[in-house]
């Protein structure tokens, strides 16, 4: 198996930045860097990945408040997420303001998603589902040989993402759960944006918002 991926909590609110890569190139991708980009930049040289590209599940300040400011300084593409979030990567500057986070770049990606698309990291290729209802246009990336699925503020353990913020939808974030998550299989293991590991079963089984019938 070529993927591997090491977590870094980043930023006040503790959010699970990930760096993924594959172990045959050591070609690798940020995954969501929503601050304290020296420490990513050290932990990508300590691991020996070449950083080629940046990843976003969603575009809210605690996830990619530092892609602006990464993209600009290795060169590196955005991809993802899906141009719904388009009014948040506006607004990264008021957000930074808002919850006491360091001034924010605003960006265009490089690429959109949208669901059924697939991102390369080195030999490794990620499946994209497009999963609404947290922000219209969060998406998750799913590793199928690792198993191994980044899901952002989508869901968690024990929990789902807020919707309570504009343009979110408990129904239809439910629903992005139920019809784009389950489906990949109770054993994948998944990599929220906050908080420990868990894996679909056992959310599937036991999560309260989204507990099968």
């Amino acid at each position: 198996m070529s993927f591997r991926y090491q977590t870094v909590p980043v930023t006040p609110f503790q959010q699970n930045c990930s760096i993924v890569w594959c172990t045959e190139t050591m070609e690798g991708a940020v995954v969501d860097p929503g601050g304290e980009l020296p420490r990513l930049i050290a932990t990508a040289k300590k691991l020996g990945v070449t950083l080629t590209q940046i990843l976003l599940t969603h575009a809210h300040i605690d996830h990619a408040g530092g892609t602006g400011t990464l993209a600009r300084e290795l060169g590196l593409p955005i991809v993802g997420p899906h141009e719904a979030d388009q009014f948040w990567i506006d607004g990264l500057p008021q957000q930074s303001m808002m919850f006491g986070f360091p001034p924010a770049e605003t960006f265009t990606p490089t690429r959109w998603l949208h669901d059924g698309d697939t991102v390369r990291v080195g030999n490794c290729t990620l499946q994209v589902r497009h999963c609404p209802g947290h922000t219209p246009g969060h998406v998750v990336f799913f590793e199928p040989t690792s198993q191994r699925a980044f899901v952002g503020d989508v869901l968690f353990a024990g929990s789902i993402g807020r919707t309570d913020f504009p343009q979110g939808d408990f129904d239809t974030l439910v629903d992005s759960i139920r019809s784009r998550l389950w489906p990949m299989g109770d054993e994948v293991v998944f990599i929220p944006g906050h908080g420990p590991e868990s894996s679909f079963g056992e959310e599937r089984r036991g999560n309260p918002f989204v507990r099968s019938p």
